[in-house]
């Protein structure tokens, strides 16, 4: 069964759109699972665009993140762990033709989230075509080889959010790097003026008193 259906902005994880919950299941909050699909869109909006699996499939508790990418737009959805791979893709693919054909074009310019909320209607119709497995239309699905399931890149929330703290640091280690490099140039500029006063003063004050020296005899005679 379908359970959470969310899409954000991959470059940045703005959220566009989401399944409103009807009667909302007390599994989503227990495990906190709207949480984790933020998390998962942080840690995509961090991850260099070449190293971004398009298909993946995140186990999480008793239930299983799926998500596949469409330009800069991700598609996300929750469900239960026995749930055909390839019926959730299949789904998340509907929601991708039909988002793209929509607002494919205005994805980038958004600057608010959920911008996009009235595509729930269509998620809410979608989703009741996959919740049942057995359907003689979702059969269809399975049995056909509308693609290749081992393609897919299957992980762990944990691993997911592990990775991204491992980013969190890399960033904050490289800003501290930065930061210490900046007062190191500055201390060695101090150092470098220092050593140049030391070096020239006094032979500064040596000319400047001569100079007064001549100026005073020059005024006297």
């Amino acid at each position: 069964m379908v359970r959470l259906t969310m899409i954000a902005r991959v470059s940045d994880g703005l959220p566009l759109a989401e399944g409103l919950d009807r009667d909302e299941d007390p599994e989503l909050r227990q495990y906190d699972y709207k949480s984790q699909a933020k998390a998962i869109f942080k840690r995509l909006s961090q991850t260099q665009h070449n190293m971004r699996e398009p298909r993946v499939a995140v186990e999480s508790g008793p239930c299983t993140f799926y998500y596949t990418l469409d330009g800069n737009t991700c598609f996300l959805t929750l469900a239960e762990k026995g749930y055909p791979k390839k019926l959730a893709f299949q789904y998340l693919d509907e929601l991708a033709g039909e988002f793209s054909r929509l607002y494919g074009g205005q994805v980038d310019a958004i600057t608010r989230p959920y911008a996009f909320i009235k595509f729930d209607t269509f998620i809410q119709k979608t989703k009741k075509l996959y919740q049942d497995t057995r359907s003689q239309r979702n059969v269809a699905a399975l049995t056909a080889d509308l693609q290749d399931v081992h393609t897919i890149m299957s992980r762990n929330i944990a691993e997911v959010l592990g990775q991204g703290e491992k980013l969190d640091s890399m960033t904050k280690l490289s800003s501290t790097l930065a930061a210490e490099s900046k007062t190191y140039a500055k201390r060695s500029k101090d150092l470098h003026t220092h050593a140049l006063l030391r070096k020239y003063l006094p032979l500064a004050v040596v000319i400047g008193v001569v100079l007064l020296v001549l100026l005073f005899r020059k005024l006297l005679f």
